[in-house]
């Protein structure tokens, strides 16, 4: 179980792995164990003797709590989780460099931990370094409705809501034929769609 390395991001790891448990709440054993391999998880690990059913529930667990600091837009509120998870999954900061990797910084309690204490601390510490990095909270779930998938805002701009810009469109239009429906019981005759930003 890794944290970090050249090309590797623990936030992206994070959305994906707790998008894809959002999606499949009961997703396989297997299907977890490629999603970790997709992110640079060694193959050894990922066996069903050292990755196992009782292990890939946990790690659907903790994904599903992660989704609850994904959903949330408050940077206070999101602050406070972030230090609950530390509080009760992290230990002391260290440095590591194994596997051929550079230094990076672990904070979980290492294998003993287990796969969900491992991905609520790794996952802790991404979120929190994204949120000191911008400033603000770097990630969401698309308020679009029906949709809800889980991102990362960490471009310049302000702060995203939608997981894409189909989402965002879909929702501008949607918006505007409630606008437009409005009026028209009113009494006020359509308005011409807005155009697009």
């Amino acid at each position: 179980m890794s944290d970090s390395r050249d090309g590797f991001s623990a936030a992206r790891r994070l959305i994906d792995l707790a998008e894809a448990v959002r999606a499949d709440p009961e997703l396989p054993r297997a299907a977890l164990a490629e999603l970790l391999a997709g992110h640079g998880e060694r193959p050894a690990d990922l066996t069903p003797e050292a990755f196992t059913e009782a292990a890939a529930d946990a790690l659907r667990a903790a994904a599903r709590r992660m989704g609850a600091v994904l959903g949330e837009s408050d940077e206070d509120r999101a602050a406070e989780a972030l230090n609950a998870l530390f509080a009760e999954y992290g230990t002391r900061p260290r440095l590591t460099r194994h596997d051929g990797h550079p230094w990076h910084l672990h904070v979980d309690r290492g294998d003993e931990g287990g796969w969900g204490d491992w991905f609520l601390a790794s996952g802790a510490l991404a979120l929190a370094q994204l949120l000191t990095e911008y400033g603000r909270i770097a990630w969401g779930a698309c308020a679009a409705a029906g949709c809800g998938r889980f991102f990362l805002a960490t471009g310049p701009g302000s702060t995203r809501r939608y997981c894409s810009g189909s989402c965002a469109t879909r929702e501008r239009v949607a918006a505007h034929r409630r606008r437009r429906r409005e009026g028209e019981r009113e009494g006020r005759g359509p308005r011409e769609l807005p155009a697009a930003t």
